[in-house]
């Protein structure tokens, strides 16, 4: 800073006062919370993956321990036939064989994941996976179940007492021995691997072998040598890919998260504008005469930017502190599970990332002080010696602004739609809305002047007046326009992708939930199922027209790549249509043709698969090939999913339980009476069942409650986009002080310069509306087409929510005008004649 400028700031802090004396304190409120906003939303999504990645990197070390490699398979394990060969490797010195599933418990909801480990071996590994047994023997018992803190504290039992867990339809009961004392809050069981494999039907399986590699041994050696003996759907590869494996699952999720706290940050920085904006206009007077004492242009920008950087502070400071309450929250409700399944049953309390909060703070200063920079670099253009004279202030915002600069950036936004995702990402996509968006404010100037000048002349001297305004003043248009355009149009966004999503999700459930009324054993996991027993008895229950049997299960089909799910179900080859979403070609193999195997458009994704091709599935440690039939809309499952026909299933792996029963009533029957006669025959057993209607409300309503924070969101653009429109007019009708008086002079009454105001505000909110609604639908498309298409691997049909929308734009036509009418008191209360004293 030059000396010179050190007097004339001094002066400045000592008369401005800052923006709570000149009439802004409101606003400067509402941009800091718009700001807050931004960073509490960012910091929040921040803090829960943070933590849920570092619970789920202690609960890995727990169960992986000192082991450096790992041989695992898919949810139905593989042949323990492998284990000898692996053990003798010369590279190996110890190899601990682990059984893992989730198990259903009797009387709750959740599943307990139960961990079965050969203990005189996982000593050596995982030695916190051993229990602390009273007597030692008890590590050897198939009866006993070793239970971490948070899953007794879960279920409620101490040593002694005894657990139930289902498999299949029975119920296996086991007393609890000791405590496993891991530190992690996961909600553990441990038991002898032996006893795992008799009571939950895995007998000769195994889900993991871990190892731990002979002093000085080669690694990468022993790692080629270990990959040689690998069977198809078993893979070898380090604990460190589990968890870079889940944080793929969730970062798509996390991702769009994070932009939509960046889009708070825009809306927040743009009320900043206009607040500044405001702010100028009202201290003009002052700026001019402290420019007169010497402070230099450079020193007048820093002044206004570091009062935009104080609203900037605040607001981050606010929203760091909201974030970590969000987060703090969202565990303790939520808990941890991003929508990968991952994080089931585990509440920690929140592990602050203090380098996410510095990064997400800086974010809201840095929206501050660039929407500060416009109305500070126009301050300091002004001349002293015309702001020093009474008058009106030209408005020159925008101007100068060629509109070939919007056109480059809406056409680069569009050639970004083309491009394809980053580390399975849609950077592309995001700075294509960013160009888009960008590009059209700055051609807002030029779309307003051409929308206005296609409006005929009105009848009304005040309505003529105003259209004339805002005509001749396109710059000024365009900051009135700014923040309402930016606000409806992401709001109108986000209304049509989730009004399509919502829509296209109904009717993907009308299609996949075809029967009457559905039956699954427990509540999921891996140790209820339904045994042929029990299959033939409901398949033959007076009342049940037909019944079909689902069996679901995951493969791993590359080294460090999430599992995809395989569905095995009763489907009829020649009309899958019947049951699946199926979109685009379709064949039905022929004669020799392997048999077929509809995929998911994420497992396609993933995988390159196309209509045709002849893929191999592993099961039951072979490879059985298929022919990919046709491909499927899938909103469950994000990592992919095969389905095929359960006989080709049974076949290959010769297991003939199922999951889930799909079952259509015949007239007459109940599902009150069906279900007395089903748990009839599962004896005590838990069974659930849901109808269609039932499955498909909770669906629905799940749907709703994770888009209510995006509703919010819309709200809030709204209000930030109609402060920002109060703003601007409220700049305008102080800088136009002297046509309102020049006016009242010749005769114009002050109820015509309420209809003026309010002609312009209706007409700003008309081209504002439109503006936002198309720019709106293109951003919508983007989202629907690229964004969601190359996150989730997601497609959904298009639909509009045109009642919605109408209203919108009633609503905002209507506030437009009221806003403008309460922006504009000031000049329908100022005195005509201090208003032109100056040209006396």
């Amino acid at each position: 800073m030059a000396p010179s400028d050190v007097l004339p700031l001094a002066v400045a802090r000592a008369t401005l006062g800052g923006l709570a004396l000149h009439g802004a304190r409101g606003r400067a409120v509402l941009a800091m919370l718009a700001i807050a906003l931004g960073v509490a939303l960012g910091f929040a999504v921040q803090l829960v993956n943070h933590t849920a990645l570092a619970e789920f990197s202690n609960g890995l070390a727990t169960l992986t321990g000192d082991a450096d490699l790992i041989v695992q398979g898919g949810r139905a394990g593989f042949s323990e036939s492998l284990y000898p060969a692996v053990a003798r490797d010369p590279g190996v010195a110890v190899a601990s064989p682990v059984v893992q599933l989730e198990a259903t418990v009797a009387g709750h909801d959740d599943t307990l994941t139960l961990i079965g480990i050969d203990a005189l071996r996982a000593a050596a590994i995982t030695p916190a996976l051993v229990g602390d047994a009273r007597d030692r023997l008890d590590l050897l018992r198939p009866d006993v179940v070793f239970l971490t803190p948070a899953a007794a504290a879960w279920l409620q039992l101490a040593p002694g007492d005894t657990v139930a867990l289902q498999s299949g339809v029975d119920l296996v009961r086991l007393e609890v021995a000791g405590l496993v004392h891991g530190e992690h809050g996961a909600r553990l069981g441990v038991m002898d691997i032996a006893g795992a494999q008799d009571r939950f039907a895995m007998d000769g399986r195994l889900m993991r072998i871990d190892l731990r590699l002979a002093p000085g041994a080669d690694a990468h050696a022993a790692r080629e040598r270990l990959a040689r003996l690998m069977r198809p759907g078993v893979a070898i590869d380090s604990p460190r890919s589990n968890l870079e494996s889940t944080a793929r699952l969730t970062r798509a999720y996390r991702v769009n998260l994070d932009v939509l706290a960046l889009v708070a940050l825009f809306t927040g920085g743009l009320l900043v504008f206009s607040t500044q904006a405001l702010a100028v206009i009202r201290r003009r007077v002052p700026f001019a005469l402290l420019r007169s004492l010497g402070l230099t242009r450079g020193a007048l920008v820093r002044l206004v930017v570091a009062e935009g950087a104080m609203l900037g502070v605040v607001g981050a400071a606010v929203g760091l502190i909201g974030g970590w309450v969000v987060a703090t929250l969202a565990i303790r409700w939520f808990g941890l599970d991003l929508g990968a399944g991952f994080f089931r049953g585990v509440a920690p309390t929140v592990d602050m990332d203090w380098i996410g909060g510095l990064l997400f703070g800086a974010c809201g200063v840095a929206a501050a002080v660039l929407g500060s920079y416009g109305p500070a670099r126009d301050a300091a253009r002004s001349e002293p010696a015309a702001a020093l004279k009474s008058g009106d202030v030209d408005l020159a915002w925008g101007t100068g602004r060629r509109a070939w600069h919007g056109v480059a950036a809406v056409a680069a936004g569009a050639t970004l739609t083309l491009m394809p995702p980053v580390f399975d990402l849609p950077l592309f996509g995001y700075a294509a809305i960013a160009l888009i968006l960008l590009g059209t404010l700055r051609l807002l100037p030029h779309l307003s002047a051409a929308m206005l000048a296609l409006v005929p002349p009105p009848r009304a001297p005040a309505a003529a007046l105003a259209l004339a305004q805002i005509r001749h003043t396109p710059a000024q248009s365009a900051l009135s326009l700014a923040a309402i355009v930016a606000g409806v149009s992401l709001m109108v966004a986000m209304a049509i992708m989730v009004t399509s999503f919502r829509g296209s999700l109904d009717a993907w459930l009308g299609q996949v939930l075809p029967a009457d009324v559905y039956v699954r054993a427990g509540a999921g996991g891996d140790t209820a199922y339904l045994p042929e027993t029990l299959q033939r008895a409901m398949t033959a229950l007076p009342g049940v027209e037909r019944v079909e049997f689902l069996r679901s299960t995951s493969l791993a089909l590359a080294p460090g790549a999430p599992r995809v799910t395989l569905l095995a179900r009763d489907i009829d080859r020649q009309r899958p249509e019947q049951r699946l979403a199926l979109m685009g070609t379709t064949i039905v193999p022929q004669g020799s043709d392997p048999p077929p195997a509809w995929v998911s458009e994420a497992a396609a994704d993933r995988f390159g698969w196309h209509v045709g091709d002849v893929i191999a599935l592993p099961l039951a440690d072979r490879p059985a090939r298929f022919t990919v039939a046709g491909v499927w809309r899938d909103y469950a499952r994000q990592q992919g999913a095969i389905v095929i026909e359960r006989s080709a299933y049974v076949q290959a792996s010769g297991d003939a339980r199922s999951n889930d029963a799909a079952i259509w009533l015949a007239p007459g029957t109940s599902l009150d009476a069906l279900r007395t006669r089903i748990e009839a025959q599962a004896g005590a057993a838990r069974l659930d069942f849901a109808s269609a209607t039932e499955l498909r409300a909770v669906s629905l309503r799940i749907f709703d409650r994770t888009f209510a924070v995006t509703y919010a969101l819309e709200a809030v653009a709204v209000l930030i986009g109609l402060t920002g429109l109060s703003s601007a007019f409220g700049a305008m009708v102080l800088a136009r002080r002297r046509e309102f008086g020049v006016l009242r002079h010749l005769g114009v009454t002050r109820r015509q310069v309420a209809a003026m105001l309010a002609t312009e505000g209706l007409a700003l909110g008309a081209v504002g509306a439109l503006v936002g609604l198309v720019l709106g639908f293109v951003i919508a498309l983007i989202l629907i087409r690229v964004v969601n298409r190359q996150s989730f691997h997601w497609s959904m049909d298009l639909a509009l929510p045109w009642a919605a929308l109408g209203g919108l734009a009633v609503a905002l036509l209507a506030l437009s005008t009221i806003t403008a009418l309460v922006s504009g008191r000031a000049a329908m209360r100022a005195d005509v004649v201090r208003a032109v004293k100056d040209d006396w």
